[in-house]
């Protein structure tokens, strides 16, 4: 039952920043570890940042230094600052959230934004 959607993508020139944003509903946010993830044409989804519920940070190694993931529970939101970008960051990018408890596992998927960075 729970809703993830995304926005702040768009088109930009290398060099700039954009921040999306993911906004939660219907699942008990505060719970939840969030994550992005992106993938572009021909490549796999991978791992952009991660941020647990106890606000514990992983980076994928390409967006260490650059990217910054946050959250705010009150509001139920999740952003990642994007600084300095590069054509390579262009793809489209997907929030998530997961939570698992004993043997149950849920996990919530947005529909995805698109960045497009230009040379």
């Amino acid at each position: 039952q729970g809703e993830l959607a995304e926005s702040g993508g768009g088109l930009v020139q290398a060099g700039e920043s954009l921040r999306l944003s993911c906004a939660a509903s219907g699942i008990t946010f505060s719970r939840y570890d969030l994550g992005w993830h992106r993938q572009a044409p021909g490549k796999e989804r991978e791992l952009v940042a991660s941020i647990s519920s106890g606000g514990r940070k992983k980076y994928g190694e390409s967006v260490k230094g650059r990217f910054t993931i946050s959250r705010d529970n009150a509001e139920n939101m999740v952003y990642l600052q994007m600084n300095s970008l590069t054509p390579d960051d262009t793809a489209v990018y997907y929030c998530n959230a997961e939570h698992t408890w004993g043997k149950r596992r849920t996990e919530w998927w947005g529909q995805g934004t698109q960045v497009t960075v230009s040379s």
